[in-house]
């Protein structure tokens, strides 16, 4: 990432690409619909989304295909790339179901919290999937459409696969041996079944023939179960292609692939006495190239990085990164909104984002001093912080996603907004865009001093009534849509980005 010493980089200008599952004026969204995972594979040419109702719905990229090869190397042939990236449909399942522990008196529902791209092998894809309690391995590949041709066809002509179809039992004169006896081998019918000369016509046998059509077919591999006390918030992959991790509020496991009955206990923060117990687990991920490296964060806003060649049972960590808290800015909220709601690592697994409630942190795992950058996502929310948390929205929790070139970074916001921040020393890149077919529509003039916007919210939320609130310009923020989930494209300037049941996407 040496382009964030570099020299200034121009803003990125966003343009509407596509949105899947969008809704029409005053259509009322389903709660199953809603959009609760989203993720690029590594090379960027499938896209996976899941919802609360528990299904996995896959897409995949056609302007490659349609142009003969990858798009790097069309570029590096100066092929005028016109089009923008475009996707479809390619298929869906159904990859939980809602279901009830009768021994805790438990609902477990069927949302899908974290969706994995998995290492493809034999042009088939592979995909891990949790809601709160399972996790499932899905192998998802084209097949070949095998029909049954016609029942009742002439046996002269019922020929498929090599295979002709013939009577199944046929009479023919028994064989007999010297001696008199009959060869008893012969048949195992009794002697009271007689069938008339040529066999019974209308007894003929399916023929099975395979066509050149291809079906979709989704298979689940492993269910990883009955390992997690508390609500799965993390899945991630190692790079090492054979294990990932689960995590949950005070514990993560480290799995095998192909081993669903035993899991590792690597991290373990849950106290003798739960009543000692002062942070959680809120996110966990493996290093993108170091197989032994972890992170994860906390409630109370830090990030650890442990090695697991230290020891089984990782209690310690290797590295702390944590902002101190200024002297004098402590408050009834500070701890809510320092809570980490989602952590990841740069392509080259130098540097982590982080996002808590109001900013965005950029930390070089090789400077535990403190974040490299910190982004403000939505400060005009600073004065609202006591009615958003009577509605619970102070408790919401937004993803973040980094450029594949790990020069800008993205994150959610409310009203269906969404910014992306540029990561350049000395760049000032703020963009804020709306999840619609027009993003810059609602444009928010992101201020140099935050602070300047504050006097002129004049709305207030009133708790169980109007959800909406003012910023500086005049803009109405809702607080009922928000955009909690977005993924960038790993080698393009490309975003997915879910408003509640419709997915749209950006590119640049």
């Amino acid at each position: 990432m040496s382009e964030m010493n570099g020299g200034e980089v121009s803003p990125l200008e966003w343009k509407f690409s596509q949105v899947f599952g969008e809704r029409t004026a005053g259509e009322e969204v389903q709660e199953v619909d809603i959009i609760s995972a989203i993720e690029f594979d590594k090379s960027g040419d499938h896209l996976a989304t899941g919802d609360r109702g528990g299904r996995v719905v896959l897409f995949e990229r056609t302007d490659n295909k349609e142009h003969g090869g990858n798009r790097r190397e069309l570029e590096k042939t100066d092929y005028a790339l016109n089009r923008h990236p475009e996707f479809r449909y390619k298929t869906e399942f159904q990859s939980h179901e809602p279901e009830f522990d009768y021994l805790k008196s438990l609902e477990i529902e069927e949302k899908i919290n974290k969706i994995r791209w998995c290492q493809t092998a034999n042009g088939a894809l592979f995909l891990l999937s949790t809601n709160d309690k399972t996790i499932k391995y899905w192998k998802v590949q084209e097949k070949k459409i095998k029909k049954v041709a016609e029942m009742s066809m002439e046996p002269s002509k019922a020929t498929g696969n090599g295979i002709v179809a013939t009577p199944s039992v046929t009479s023919t004169p028994k064989p007999h041996l010297t001696n008199g006896f009959t060869d008893k081998s012969y048949t195992s019918l009794s002697n009271d079944l007689l069938f008339p000369p040529g066999g019974i016509p209308s007894l003929r046998l399916p023929v099975v023939v395979t066509s050149n059509e291809t079906n979709l077919v989704a298979r689940c591999r492993r269910v990883y179960a009955h390992a997690h006390d508390y609500h799965i918030n993390s899945i991630s992959n190692n790079s090492d292609g054979e294990t990932f991790i689960s995590a949950d509020d005070l514990r993560i496991n480290l799995w095998n692939l192909e081993i669903s009955n035993q899991s590792f206990n690597i991290v373990d923060v849950k106290p003798t006495n739960m009543e000692d117990l002062t942070e959680v687990i809120t996110s966990a991920e493996f290093h993108p190239t170091h197989c032994h490296t972890l992170a994860y964060s906390s409630s109370k806003g830090s990030i650890r990085l442990i090695d697991l060649r230290q020891s089984a049972l990782c209690d310690k960590h290797s590295k702390l990164f944590e902002e101190p808290e200024a002297p004098g800015s402590r408050s009834f909220f500070t701890e809510i909104i320092a809570s980490i709601s989602d952590i990841k690592f740069g392509r080259e697994g130098r540097y982590l984002l982080s996002r808590d409630y109001m900013t965005l942190k950029l930390w070089d795992i090789n400077m535990d001093s403190g974040p490299v950058s910190t982004f403000q996502v939505h400060e005009y929310l600073r004065p609202k912080l006591c009615d958003l948390y009577e509605n619970d929205s102070i408790f919401d929790k937004f993803e973040c996603c980094l450029s594949g070139d790990s020069q800008r970074v993205a994150t959610g916001s409310y009203s269906n907004l969404f910014r992306v921040f540029g990561c350049q020393s000395g760049s000032t890149e703020a963009t804020t865009l709306e999840a619609s077919k027009n993003p810059m529509r609602r444009q928010v003039q992101t201020p140099s001093r935050p602070s300047r916007s504050l006097s002129s919210i004049t709305r207030a939320v009133r708790r169980g009534g109007d959800s909406t609130s003012v910023d500086a310009n005049g803009n109405s923020f809702d607080f009922t849509t928000k955009l909690l989930h977005l993924a960038w494209h790993p080698t393009e300037n490309s975003i997915a980005c879910a408003a509640a049941n419709s997915l749209y996407m950006y590119y640049a």
